[in-house]
């Protein structure tokens, strides 16, 4: 795989803000799971309903919207007084719900391990702060710590559960992850609700799926073979070369090429990507 030259990369940032700015448009939330952080009020459900989106970003949107929709209406669409109050009887709402490998006792961890954590830091975002203090002090990936200290609240927890919140120590790529800080920590965006001050969006890592991969190797932004924590890095540190205040908002790019209709000028292929 080549990289990219630094002239080419100069020309390649103009075609790709121009993408971007024509994707993150308002129309794109109804048809992306950042919809479901519009339709509450209050930050404490914004941030947990972001959550249980983001996590369950897997696969086509529209099958991802119907899930999360059902998931929510079992919580009667208050998702932090539900997790705030939840008992072992509340778990029977939880029963039959199932989206590609989650199943009832991943959500019933899942909601269990949200309500300790609420009832220490009052609300989702001081447990980020939380756990990126950590990862800073001891130069650790924010998404290893996170996951360490997710899991630490319930030490009983479903071992298969584990899976479904991305660890970057085990070399995850942690898509989901940084898909839901994206949509909290990005400000001015017309699509992302940028609910959370945390973190500097500048540190954002690239949700890296298998789409965004693909046309980042065919622009030689990335050459790593592998969708895993190394590709993440490399390809983030490309993009911060373009915009080192906001790199993730070329994930709107690199999402719709190929997607929404958009396509890669010829000049612009620098690798042969099936």
């Amino acid at each position: 795989m080549q990289t990219i030259d630094p002239l080419k990369r100069a020309k390649l940032k103009l075609f790709l803000d121009k993408v971007a700015q024509q994707i993150e448009r308002p129309g794109f939330i109804k048809t992306d799971p950042v919809q479901f952080m519009y339709r509450f009020d209050h930050k404490k459900d914004q941030e947990l309903a972001g959550f249980f989106a983001a996590i369950m970003a897997w696969g086509r949107r529209d099958i991802v919207i119907k899930k999360v929709d059902n998931l929510l209406l079992r919580m009667d669409y208050r998702p932090a007084e539900f997790i705030r109050n939840f008992t072992d009887t509340d778990a029977r709402r939880l029963v039959g719900f199932k989206h590609r490998t989650f199943k009832p006792v991943d959500l019933y961890w899942i909601v269990r391990i949200l309500k300790s954590i609420l009832k220490e830091y009052d609300d989702f975002e001081s447990f980020w702060l939380h756990c990126l203090n950590i990862a800073r002090s001891t130069d650790r990936p924010l998404m290893g710590v996170f996951h360490e200290e997710f899991f630490k609240r319930e030490p009983n927890f479903s071992s298969r559960t584990r899976k479904h919140i991305s660890n970057a120590e085990k070399n995850s790529a942690c898509k989901r992850l940084y898909l839901y800080l994206k949509w909290c920590l990005r400000k001015e965006s017309s699509v992302d609700p940028g609910i959370m001050d945390f973190m500097d969006p500048a540190d954002l890592k690239i949700p890296l799926d298998v789409h965004v991969a693909r046309q980042a190797r065919r622009m030689g932004l990335l050459t790593r073979k592998y969708n895993d924590w190394k590709a993440v890095e490399e390809l983030t540190r490309n993009l911060q070369k373009m915009d080192r205040h906001d790199p993730v908002k070329y994930d709107y790019a690199l999402f719709g090429i190929g997607v929404d209709g958009y396509s890669l000028p010829p000049d612009f292929y620098v690798n042969k990507v099936n």
